[in-house]
């Protein structure tokens, strides 16, 4: 009989509990509590796995420090696009090109430079402003200073060596801010642009050459596109340069047979000579050696005693 009687009492008390009016909002709003707990929390793993992921991309584009604390640039795994020598906000243009055996007359004899009364033919191209004023030369890639000279003939030269066997060189710097060994990045100013003895008519200008294991290549055609693309096109090159020894030999042999002369502000191909190396600056051409004087001395004597009496008696 208690135990039905305790029965009796809970239910009674249940009964009396689901009557009070605060009690279907108090459940509402536990329920809402938990789902806005369960909401939070979903958002809160998300959360945590996108900076997992976050971290793992950071990792990968960590910047090198040697162990001086310095930046340096990773030279491995860079294809980055050729850029020109100058700053993209400076207004300055290509007044030398490069000489190219394939291209038209009139851009092979704007890749003409005149020095010591011959032409010779330009590895590279000078870039200027039209006011002819200083400006400055940036790095065309990313990569290592491997050499800081001054050159009688090309001026203040700085090489740089890149990826797949690339290196660049500027030459005609007035000034020069950085020093061998140094690691630079693209956009980084190597110096001034300045003056040379072998690039004159260029005024005030940077002579910018692009060379593929060692040697010359155009650095118009590969502006703007990657490193890797230099390496295709060297093979091309290099029979341009093959055809090219042909026409000039045949050329040659053509102005033998002719008799007609060329004008003298038209250059022939046997004017025109490939640009001096630097440190090899060509011999200018002087009026004559003192052995070519004192030959001229031997020639010419003067008469004797016997020659004038002889002379005379003839008389």
């Amino acid at each position: 009989m208690r135990e039905d009687g305790k029965k009796s009492v809970t239910k009674l008390k249940f009964k009396r509990l689901m009557r009070k009016k605060w009690l279907y909002p108090a459940l509402y709003l536990a329920v809402a509590a938990l789902v806005l707990v369960g909401v939070f929390w979903y958002q809160q793993s998300s959360n945590d796995v996108a900076d997992q992921l976050n971290e793992g991309n950071q990792a990968e584009d960590d910047v090198f420090v040697n162990e001086d604390g310095e930046e340096a640039v990773p030279v491995t795994g860079q294809d980055e696009n050729l850029e020109m020598p100058v700053t993209s906000d400076l207004e300055a243009a290509i007044v030398t090109k490069y000489f190219d055996y394939e291209a038209a007359d009139d851009e092979q004899e704007s890749a003409l430079v005149l020095y010591n009364n011959k032409y010779y033919q330009s590895k590279g191209i000078d870039v200027a402003t039209s006011e002819g004023e200083a400006f400055d030369v940036t790095a065309a890639l990313s990569g290592t200073v491997t050499e800081v000279k001054e050159d009688p003939l090309y001026g203040n030269v700085v090489e740089l060596t890149h990826d797949n066997d690339v290196t660049t060189v500027y030459s005609s710097l007035g000034e020069v801010a950085i020093q061998s060994g140094d690691e630079v990045k693209q956009g980084d100013v190597l110096g001034q642009s300045g003056q040379n003895s072998f690039g004159q008519e260029s005024g005030v200008h940077v002579h910018f050459e692009v060379r593929k294991d060692g040697e010359p290549v155009n650095p118009e055609t590969f502006f703007g596109q990657a490193v890797s693309t230099i390496e295709a096109a060297e093979a091309t090159s290099e029979e341009g340069s093959e055809g090219s020894e042909e026409s000039e030999e045949a050329a040659e042999d053509e102005s033998i047979l002719e008799d007609e002369p060329t004008p003298e502000d038209e250059p022939t191909e046997s004017d025109i000579e490939p640009a001096p190396e630097q440190d090899d600056a060509p011999e200018e051409d002087g009026e004559g050696t003192e052995s070519d004087d004192a030959g001229e001395g031997e020639d010419t004597e003067e008469p004797s005693l016997e020659d004038e009496s002889s002379s005379s008696t003839q008389s």
